[in-house]
């Protein structure tokens, strides 16, 4: 079984292989620096692991493995915009660099050239792959639209979240392992088990997301905590804290959250105290830990050997135990 880092020099390898170099220039040299900038590889590196659970034969993969990671890059591109981002993994984003325009006609080309990769390749099951991928990536909009709706409304339900997080991030990671898995040669059962897997991860993924902007280790995390509460995101810990907090809590909450002239610095201070006090932090983590299990008891149903599952168990655990 290939480990996680053979599978990321693959996938980076293959990349910076498959550099697209034509007329106009101008409108590929952003894919390019998006494309090389770095990153994990998470979706890519599930692609063929899931592949690997059942073959030995990985290159038959790597094609469509890359073009779900050119597809997660183009929303991007266009999240950046959305999201008035000016860094991306270190470096300007590519609004920044160049321009808006520039940037959403690049992040259009991006999402053709991940048809590109995935008309490469040679599975009989193509069909099925494409139906796969056509799906979660209209999925993945409806994310990002219930996500920009959701800033407008005073009030989200965890249940709302739950579903937003879900089709903006899980299921592109449950796509990735159902698209290998179907490529490696696995049966209906085993791809749709892995599916469930990956969407569960996919949710306690983007939990530690919410938990490390308050939480994490700014030195680790690479940036300043406390953007989503500057930011007054309705992430699970605020909508907890919503939901939990006693009347002169819920008094101090809704006074920070409304209050636009209050120092970046005073304000995290106040709502993480808050969420201190109702214990916001263990919730989040036990929620985590919650779909971890879930994801288990998905990936122990899959009928390969314990032994095949190993290296795809570490991945995930360090998915949702990392600090950056």
């Amino acid at each position: 079984m290939y480990k996680v880092k053979e599978l990321q020099e693959i996938t980076n390898n293959y990349i910076a292989e498959n550099k697209i170099g034509r007329e106009p220039f101008s409108l590929y040299d952003p894919i390019n620096y998006t494309l090389l900038s770095g990153g994990k590889r998470i979706r890519p590196v599930l692609v063929l692991m899931s592949c690997n659970l059942f073959s030995e034969d990985i290159n038959q993969t790597i094609d469509a493995a890359v073009g779900l990671e050119t597809f997660h890059n183009f929303t991007l591109l266009h999240d950046d915009i959305m999201d008035k981002a000016d860094v991306r993994r270190g470096n300007p984003t590519v609004h920044k660099k160049w321009n808006e325009n520039t940037a959403i006609l690049s992040g259009d080309a991006m999402f053709i050239k991940a048809y590109d990769f995935f008309l490469k390749c040679k599975s009989p099951n193509l069909h099925e792959i494409l139906t796969v991928f056509n799906n979660t990536a209209l999925e993945v909009c409806e994310g990002q639209q219930y996500d920009m709706e959701f800033e407008n409304r005073d009030q989200v339900s965890e249940t709302e979240y739950i579903r937003m997080i879900e089709l903006k991030t899980s299921v592109l990671l449950a796509a990735a392992l159902k698209i290998g898995a179907i490529i490696g040669g696995a049966n209906n059962s085993d791809a749709e088990l892995l599916y469930e897997f990956g969407r569960n991860i996919g949710l306690a993924f983007q939990l530690q997301d919410d938990l490390l902007d308050v939480y994490g280790n700014t030195e680790v995390f690479g940036k300043m905590i406390g953007g989503d509460i500057v930011a007054n995101k309705k992430t699970f810990l605020l909508i907890k804290a919503k939901e939990l907090a006693k009347s002169k809590e819920r008094e101090i909450l809704e006074k920070y959250l409304n209050d636009k002239s209050c120092l970046r610095e005073e304000k995290v201070k106040a709502i993480t105290s808050i969420y201190d006090n109702i214990n916001i932090k263990n919730i989040t983590q036990n929620k985590i830990q919650e779909y971890h299990n879930k994801a288990l008891e998905f990936l122990n149903k899959v009928s390969v050997s314990d032994e095949r599952k190993i290296e795809l168990k570490k991945l995930t655990e360090k998915l949702i135990q990392r600090e950056k």
